[in-house]
């Protein structure tokens, strides 16, 4: 058997499963090309174990255990997309982000526009809350630049 076959399939499968990941948007597609990437690893497992013609057949028994672990990588990751899936009504990795923990100090109510003390005024109105201080922080950090200040 020539390795060649097998060698450029598993490519072709790798940079599919790659091209899958940056790409894709959906995470169940994502975790779908992941799989593709550890299958295309599976090829070269097993053609390299036939090719070396291995007594102990390791590169069949390396597969076997990649198999499991994307058995297990597979059922975990599903669960995460269906959990997303239920809280935020999408599985679009882009709005992933929107789930990262921010500070307290950063996301504060709207209000009015208001100035600082140091003659620049705050922006608000926006409706996302950036720009705006809130009085306690605002009054905290007049406190610090005061004592910092010689």
């Amino acid at each position: 058997m020539h390795l060649a076959y097998p060698a450029v399939l598993a490519v072709l499968l790798f940079c599919t499963g790659l091209y899958g990941v940056l790409a894709r948007r959906n995470a169940i597609l994502v975790l779908m090309s992941v799989e593709l990437m550890l299958n295309a690893v599976n090829l070269n497992l097993v053609a390299f174990d036939v090719w070396l013609r291995d007594a102990l057949h390791s590169g069949q028994a390396l597969t076997l255990f990649t198999i499991a672990i994307a058995a297990a990588e597979i059922g975990i990751g599903l669960a995460i997309v269906l959990a997303v899936y239920r809280n935020r009504g999408s599985s679009d990795v882009d709005r992933l982000r929107d789930t990262a923990e921010t500070d307290e100090a950063e996301t504060v109510p709207d209000g009015d526009d208001s100035d600082d003390g140091d003659g620049t005024a705050t922006a608000s109105g926006t409706g996302t809350g950036t720009g705006t201080e809130d009085q306690a922080t605002a009054s905290a950090g007049k406190a610090k630049k005061a004592e910092a200040t010689p």
